[in-house]
C-alpha cells in the first residue's frame, strides 16, 4: 500500500486542495528564524478540511539549531501530532549544507523530538544521503529524478528499491488535474494508518514488529529482513512457515549479504539499499563493521560541490584535473555541476 501526494511551498500560493488529486500534502512552514510561508495557514486548513494526510516542513538555513527549531515549532503551534514534521536540508542559503550536515541534522531531529515526542523526517537529495548516516532513529524523504519531463503519479518511479526511505519525491515537473503549473510529486510507503504514526507523537521510524497472525507478511524485503535478523520470524520451518511467499526473496537478501564482496556492499550502503542506523547495523549483522569501515573510508574520495565551486579549483584541492574528475563522474560538461553534487575525485 501506497500514497500519491504533493509538498507546496508560496510557489503554489492559493492551490485549490479540494480540486488537485493527492493522499497528503506536505505545507512549507518556516525558514531559517525569519520566514514564515504567506500561504500555509491557508493551505493547511484547505488540506485538513478535504481530509488528507497532514504533514508540515522547516526549510533549514544552517544557522542556530534551537533558534530555528523553536521557530519552527512555534509555528507549527497545535499541528504537532497531527502533521508530519519534516526539516528540509538542501543547499540553498544553507551554509551548513555539505559541511557538517550530520551534526546539523541529527542535533535539529533530536531537538525536535525532545519537545515534541515526535520523530521528525529528513528530506534530502539521493546524492547527500550518506552524508546523514546514523543520524537516528529519523526517518528519509528522499529527491531523485529520472528527468525534468512533465509526469503525472508514477507507480513504479525510477530506481525505486535501490535505497530505503520512508518517501520518494521524483518529479519537481509533475502535472496534476486542478494546477496550472509544475508540482513535486512524491510516493510515500505505507497507507494513512503508517502516515498517522509518522505525525503522532510517539511515533517510531524503525520497522514495527508484525503480528504473529499474518500469513504473507508485508513490508519491503528490508523491513522483513530487518525483523528477520532480530529473530521475529524464528529459524527453518518455523521462518518458512511465518513469511510464507515472501521467504524467497527475504533469504535470498540474506544470503547475498552473506556472500557478497565488501567493496560491493560498501556501494550498496552509500546507496541507501541498507537503510541507516539500527536498521543497517541490524540487517548487515557480522558484515557490518567491515562494510561501515569501508565506506567511512572511503569518504575522502568524494567531494560535494559547495557554491561557487568549479571543477578547476576542486582539481587544484585534490592534486588533479578538472578533465579528470570530469572523466571519472562522466561528465559530458566540466562547467556544468550543481550544489551539493557529489563527485569522485579518485
Amino acid at each position: 500500500m501506497a500514497l500519491n501526494g504533493i509538498d507546496i511551498s508560496n510557489w503554489q500560493s492559493g492551490i485549490n486542495l479540494a480540486v488537485v488529486p493527492c493522499d497528503f500534502v506536505v505545507i512549507k512552514a518556516t525558514e531559517g528564524t525569519g520566514y514564515v510561508n504567506p500561504d500555509y495557514e491557508r493551505a493547511y486548513r484547505q488540506a485538513k478540511t478535504t481530509g488528507k494526510c497532514l504533514g508540515i516542513y522547516h526549510y533549514a538555513s544552517g544557522g542556530n539549531i534551537q533558534a530555528e527549531a523553536e521557530y519552527f515549532l512555534k509555528n507549527a503551534g497545535s499541528r504537532v501530532g497531527e502533521a508530519m514534521l519534516v526539516l528540509d536540508w538542501e543547499g540553498r542559503s544553507n551554509p551548513a549544507f555539505g559541511v557538517n550536515d550530520r551534526e546539523w541534522v541529527k542535533a535539529w531531529c533530536n531537538y525536535i523530538s525532545t519537545k515534541t515526542s515526535v520523530n521528525p523526517v529528513v528530506y534530502v537529495q539521493q546524492s547527500m544521503m550518506s552524508r546523514l548516516q546514523n543520524i537516528g532513529n529519523y526517518g528519509l524523504w528522499v529527491a531523485q529524478y529520472a528527468s525534468m519531463e512533465p509526469i503525472g503519479y508514477q507507480e513504479n518511479p525510477w530506481n525505486e528499491g535501490a535505497y530505503a526511505c520512508v518517501m520518494r519525491q521524483y518529479s519537481s515537473s509533475g502535472r496534476l488535474s486542478g494546477w496550472n503549473g509544475n508540482l513535486d510529486l512524491n510516493k510515500f510507503y505505507g497507507d494513512r494508518q503508517a502516515w498517522s504514526r509518522y505525525a503522532g507523537k510517539g511515533n517510531q521510524t524503525t520497522p514495527e514488529k508484525p503480528s504473529e497472525e499474518e500469513e504473507n507478511q508485508e513490508g519491503t524485503t528490508l523491513d522483513l529482513v530487518f525483523w528477520t535478523m532480530r529473530g521475529e520470524f524464528g529459524n527453518g520451518e518455523e521462518r518458512k512457515s511465518r513469511l510464507g511467499t515472501r521467504y524467497g526473496e527475504v533469504q535470498g537478501m540474506i544470503d547475498y549479504i552473506s556472500g557478497a564482496s565488501t567493496e560491493t556492499l560498501a556501494k550498496e550502503v552509500r546507496a541507501g539499499k541498507y537503510g541507516n542506523g539500527e536498521v543497517r547495523k541490524t540487517v548487515l549483522g557480522k558484515r557490518y563493521e567491515e562494510v561501515q569501515s569501508r565506506v567511512n573510508s572511503e569518504e575522502n574520495k568524494y567531494h560535494i560541490v559547495k557554491s561557487g565551486d568549479t571543477l578547476s579549483e576542486i582539481a587544484a584541492i585534490y592534486g588533479t584535473s578538472y578533465q579528470e574528475i570530469a572523466r571519472l563522474n562522466k561528465l559530458q560538461n566540466p562547467n556544468l555541476i550543481y550544489v551539493g553534487q557529489r563527485l569522485r575525485i579518485e
